[in-house]
């Protein structure tokens, strides 16, 4: 991964750097408490929207205009995308939410409604942008390969009045939620302005926030961040510096904490675990992957921050929080295309450890 050096593979630093928490440490009963409280949580979801479409096929043959593969296609399925991942996430783990966002005026905005309304989740948070397109990324798959990714999105900036009626729907739906998620993926609805002024509103309404970034972004837009969830890519870009080692991985997640003057920093580190950053602690903590197998990791950072807010809304530490993410992300993996899990799910994850 990167080419970085894993914890294992450094005895040493790891246990100058970090304290490593082990399934054989788990507080199962307070962590299953904090599963049963889940469904009276709420939250709020600020970040670009889209759709996920997988169109699965069968390939026969080669296309006699081009030397590309001919997809005989079998099945479509349509899921929702980016920030909606999230709030299926929420919604599947038994969380109420509210999605703040821009859709265009298309086809596949009514899909997007469409979905969300199956789900049962408010379309009250959207807002419709004529001069954009609603993203869509579609999958094409054969045989559990994806041959192609197809992006349909608008590059071009927000519009000032647009900026504004998103801070407005944000400062309407944050008082009536616990906490707020900003999920940037870099599709231009996060500008610096509307994160800074949703940060800032949740500050004043002394709202737990949360934010998913992007490694494309600067870190100017997570500024005051309460807890910051980058993957090893997004924290080597967000902070200028290749992840090598362990000791590197650990100077990355402090100066994340204060560059974005943050408390806590969850860096993902796919098939090694995650590691947790804290103000207070002067070690990080490692905490070792629970994924038995990896089949897709698309959307597994989606799975992590809405079981890791749903956790600390539910009275959970950061390092309780970070199990019982850990333990989602590991399950979503595990499984085809962008998925969710549940609180079952994640009872039975933690029951066989």
């Amino acid at each position: 991964m990167n080419g970085w050096m894993s914890l294992d593979q450094e005895p040493q630093k790891r246990s100058d750097l970090f304290e490593i928490v082990p399934p054989a440490q788990w507080q199962k009963p307070k962590l299953s408490d904090f599963l049963s409280r889940f469904q009276k949580q709420s939250i709020l979801i600020l970040g670009d929207l889209g759709v996920d479409r997988y169109t699965q096929g069968d390939v026969e043959r080669i296309s006699p205009e081009a030397p590309v593969p001919i997809v005989k296609v079998q099945s479509e399925r349509l899921k929702l995308g980016l920030a909606a991942n999230v709030a299926d996430n929420i919604s599947d783990l038994g969380g109420q939410c509210q999605v703040v966002g821009i859709v265009g005026e298309d086809r596949s905005h009514e899909d997007f409604r469409t979905l969300m309304e199956k789900k049962k989740l408010s379309t009250a948070g959207l807002i419709q942008d004529p001069s954009r397109r609603t993203v869509v990324k579609e999958r094409i798959v054969s045989v559990n390969q994806q041959l192609l990714r197809i992006d349909y999105e608008t590059d071009q900036p927000l519009s000032e009045a647009i900026e504004r009626s998103i801070i407005d729907k944000v400062e309407t739906l944050l008082p009536t939620v616990g906490a707020l998620i900003i999920e940037d993926y870099a599709k231009g609805l996060v500008t610096e302005r509307i994160a800074q002024s949703a940060i800032e509103i949740a500050r004043a309404n002394k709202k737990l926030i949360l934010v998913d970034p992007n490694a494309q972004s600067e870190m100017s837009l997570y500024h005051h961040a309460g807890v910051l969830t980058p993957n090893l890519k997004e924290a080597e870009m967000l902070g200028r510096k290749k992840i090598t080692d362990s000791f590197k991985l650990y100077e990355v997640g402090q100066d994340l904490l204060e560059n974005a003057d943050a408390q806590t920093v969850i860096i993902t580190l796919g098939k090694d675990g995650m590691a947790l950053f804290e103000r207070e602690r002067e070690k990080a903590i490692w905490m070792p992957t629970v994924a038995k197998d990896v089949f897709d990791v698309s959307g597994a950072g989606d799975t992590v921050i809405a079981t890791l807010t749903l956790a600390l809304l539910s009275g959970a530490s950061p390092c309780e929080a970070a199990i019982l993410a850990n333990c989602a992300g590991g399950l979503v993996v595990a499984k085809p295309g962008t998925a969710t899990t549940s609180i079952t799910e994640i009872q039975e994850s933690l029951n066989r450890f």
